[in-house]
């Protein structure tokens, strides 16, 4: 079997700069050739050096007659492919697309470019459709200017391949956006009770959206922090949590006014109920998150005091 994999999207959409990305990382720099099919040409271009480095050899199919099994098996065998990319034209039906028997594809990937996909969606919505209904992966790029309409744009997709991992970037990368329907709880609730698998998912989401949360009550088991010189009448109530091993933890928690926090002590566990409001705080270094207790009472130690982040 010969392992495929297929990239699609509309001319301009990032496709060929993601293939190079991938072609250059070290996880694809194996043995054997690598035969990169290319259904059409925009503006970016492949390096000779590049292609030369990860044993990649580029074949252009021009015409969508050329793309039929009996000429891609011709294909694989001139060139002794050991596993195949397809950048295939978007403009091409992928209901039509039929691959050799023998060739086993192992990701379908589609790239879309987030400033010109209303235009696409709305005209095009069929071929569209056809493009994302067996992706694994969507990626959204040059979100830059489209920011407010991620979520609508995430919704689109999802009604199609509700199964799909949809990724946004813009000039600065991956944008880690957490969309209301992806919460662990119902925002429509005036209380919101945060759990060891939630409360990782509000303190992100709080850095961004904290507005989310005001007029709410948020209710949550935490450890108590009291920083060195911390000014009277506030703690951090939060916890700890690991990143990505146990060398790399962190305490996650905003600071929290509150008229009895002489009374509670450092390092002990509490039960609060704090509402959320956005103000100046110096350790910010300006605006942020700030929490007022309106109850906060003893409470056990978590069977699980690190929870995963």
């Amino acid at each position: 079997m010969r392992p495929v994999y297929l990239i699609n999207g509309f001319l301009e959409s990032g496709k060929t700069s993601f293939i190079r990305f991938t072609l250059q990382q070290p996880y694809f720099q194996i043995k054997g050739t690598t035969l990169l099919l290319l259904c059409e040409e925009g503006e970016e271009e492949y390096d000779d050096k590049l292609l030369k480095q990860s044993n990649t050899i580029k074949h252009v199919l021009e015409d969508e007659e050329d793309f039929d099994a009996v000429r891609l098996v011709e294909l694989e065998k001139k060139y002794n492919a050991e596993r195949i990319i397809i950048e295939y034209n978007g403009m091409w039906n992928m209901k039509d697309l039929v691959l050799p028997f023998h060739w086993n594809l192992e990701q379908q990937i589609t790239c879309i470019d987030a400033s010109t996909f209303p235009t696409y969606y709305n005209n095009m919505k069929s071929m569209v459709a056809e493009m994302v209904r067996k992706s694994e992966l969507i990626i959204f790029n040059r979100c830059d200017t489209v920011m407010d309409n991620l979520a609508s744009y995430r919704r689109n997709i999802k009604a199609v391949n509700a199964s799909a991992d949809v990724v946004f970037e813009n000039a600065e990368g991956e944008i880690n956006e957490i969309f209301e329907e992806d919460l662990p709880y119902d925002l429509k609730s005036e209380r919101i009770e945060l759990d060891d698998n939630s409360y990782g998912i509000w303190y992100m989401d709080m850095m961004d959206h904290a507005e989310r949360y005001f007029n709410k009550t948020i209710a949550f088991t935490a450890m108590v922090m009291k920083p060195p010189r911390f000014p009277k009448g506030a703690f951090v109530p939060g916890r700890m949590a690991m990143t990505c091993c146990a060398e790399d933890m962190t305490f996650l928690g905003y600071v929290c006014k509150y008229d009895k926090a002489d009374e509670v002590k450092d390092r002990s566990w509490v039960k609060v109920e704090v509402s959320v409001k956005k103000e100046f705080w110096k350790d910010y270094k300006g605006e942020g998150p700030v929490l007022y207790a309106s109850k906060v009472e003893p409470a056990e130690k978590p069977k699980q005091e690190v929870i995963g982040f």
